[in-house]
């Protein structure tokens, strides 16, 4: 596996990717997505496809300093059980530490088993029972329409 940081130069490594995501990647999000100082994509490679990708964010508050989301990890099913995820994790905390950031957080289902033994194989140690709550500012935007109508399976190679 070859891990590479995306940089502002990226964008279309991004969007080539995109059946790794949710949703097609877009070069204008993708743009201003590693156009942050504090937002950070490492996308996986075997044999120069990708395979998978860790994408994370520095969150700073004034009280607490400087963490890192784990925002979304995803591999491709063909590549799964490989131990690309947890090494794409590794690779974040690792990325997140040299930066400065005192922890690093995820939020993920109780009924993912793979994702939970990803990140706890991966050095995640203090579980919670937090509960999200989401604001739909744009109720017509993609992430809030049925699963049904188009999301992909995280990190499966179907398509919509």
């Amino acid at each position: 596996m070859d891990l590479r940081w995306m940089t502002t130069v990226d964008a279309d490594a991004v969007v080539a990717a995109s059946y790794l995501f949710d949703y097609d990647a877009r070069s204008e999000w993708a743009d201003r997505f590693l156009a942050q100082p504090d937002h950070h994509l490492g996308l996986a490679y075997v044999e120069e496809a990708p395979a998978g990708f860790v994408s994370g964010v520095e969150v700073t508050h004034p009280d607490k300093g400087t963490e890192m989301f784990l925002y979304e990890l995803a591999v491709d099913a063909q590549f799964q059980r490989r131990g690309i995820g947890s090494a794409l994790v590794r690779a974040l905390a690792d990325r997140a530490r040299e930066r400065g950031c005192y922890g690093m957080w995820v939020l993920t289902d109780t009924d993912n088993p793979a994702a939970l033994a990803t990140y706890t194989s991966s050095g995640a140690n203090d579980r919670s029972d937090h509960v999200m709550l989401t604001w739909r500012l744009d109720p017509a935007h993609q992430t809030f329409t049925d699963p049904a109508d188009g999301l992909r399976s995280t990190g499966s190679t179907e398509l919509p």
